[in-house]
């Protein structure tokens, strides 16, 4: 324990269809690649807004440039197999440690809620297309915002635009050119989907109710559960694993076991959810203390930030082997995205080469907010 702390203080020390047919069209090739987080369920109406956001905001823990709907420079962090992939960086720092020390930093943060918690994340799905010229790969991007209140009554907010697709690398943009940049994109199964991006989408929810418990993790809760989980990484555990009953977080017909289904749950926890510094210190904690979570190295992000990729594998018969990392900034206390790495593709990830990035989510900003989006 002691030799731990000592690394934790040497590391803290440094003519389109419609959009309601292009969004379906997204979320079924989304979910053909990865495992979805359980969503609120949103309005289909779209709401028009002005083009401002909300401007108060305290306690801003804000990662990147937000309300930036510019497609930005995707650097994801390279091939991967059963261990560090060429561009992960190994390190000699092991997963306790780093959590450990991301744990110490968030513990030290202060809690200042606001009305509203703002989030605004980056998606992207890597995904095989078609054209006459050979397939290749490309890379669907989405940018979604939300705004959360933190008691019912108040509506919560979400702005979703898609950025557009791709192709993943200068090797896919060869041949997309070759079939004559098509503006429309084709898969091997599921409908073509226009390649520019479109338009903000913006919907509300008031939260009333049931309607309040929006974020899952393994079950339904509402801000104020999340907000009285457990600071104590044990008490955490066992309040976690109420809702884990042998399967998935998302398919009751997918086997998983406890160690992967407490990283899923607390990967959301600690990337984009409102808990409190303390909670998040708790989750990187009980992290720590999973056997078969292990740290792959040092890696950049989708939007090009360094942090430390910590992992677990999955083998599964619907995608293969795969391997769902966190990205951690340890000396920040915080969560700077996900991403799921293809180590044996199959099924659903056939085409992707080995070692490629299946899915990332990107954390661009987090804050508390008095003023919803106007």
């Amino acid at each position: 324990m002691d030799d731990d702390l000592r690394h934790v203080r040497t590391l803290l020390d440094k003519p389109p269809p419609a959009d309601a047919v292009v969004h379906a069209g997204r979320d079924r090739l989304a979910a053909a690649v990865r495992r979805r987080s359980r969503r609120p369920v949103w309005l289909a109406a779209g709401l028009t807004l002005t083009a401002a956001t909300a401007a108060t905001a305290v306690a801003v823990a804000t990662l990147g440039p937000a309300g930036d709907v510019r497609r930005p420079n995707v650097t994801a962090s390279g091939p991967a197999t059963d261990g560090p992939g060429p561009d992960a960086t190994a390190t000699p720092l092991d997963a306790r440690t780093v959590l450990l020390a991301a744990a110490t930093k968030a513990d030290e943060q202060a809690d200042q809620a606001g009305t509203y918690w703002h989030s605004v994340m980056l998606r992207r799905d890597h995904v095989r297309a078609t054209s006459s010229a050979g397939d290749y790969i490309a890379v669907d991007e989405r940018r979604d915002e939300m705004w959360t209140p933190n008691r019912p009554g108040l509506y919560q907010w979400m702005r979703r635009q898609n950025l557009g697709i791709r192709p993943a690398t200068p090797a896919d943009e060869a041949i997309y050119k070759r079939a004559g940049s098509p503006t429309t994109i084709t898969f091997p199964r599921g409908l073509p989907l226009p390649a520019g991006p479109g338009k903000p989408d913006i919907s509300r929810n008031k939260l009333t109710g049931r309607d309040a418990a929006v974020f899952w993790i393994g079950r339904n809760v509402s801000m104020k559960d999340l907000r009285e989980l457990p600071t104590d990484p044990k008490r955490l555990k066992a309040s976690l694993l109420r809702s884990y009953k042998g399967h998935g977080t998302e398919s009751s017909g997918t086997p998983m076991g406890p160690d992967l289904w407490l990283f899923t749950v607390a990967k959301d926890l600690v990337t984009h959810m409102p808990v409190t510094p303390q909670v998040r210190g708790a989750a990187f904690r009980m992290l720590a203390g999973l056997p078969k979570v292990r740290a792959v190295g040092t890696v950049k992000d989708a939007q090009g930030r360094t942090g430390t990729a910590i992992g677990i594998n999955e083998d599964s018969e619907r995608g293969g082997l795969q391997q769902h990392r966190l990205i951690v900034d340890a000396a920040g206390g915080r969560a700077l995205g996900e991403e799921v790495i293809a180590l044996r593709p199959a099924r659903s990830t056939a085409g992707l080469p080995r070692g490629s990035v299946v899915s990332s989510t990107t954390v661009v900003t987090l804050e508390w907010t008095h003023s919803p989006p106007r």
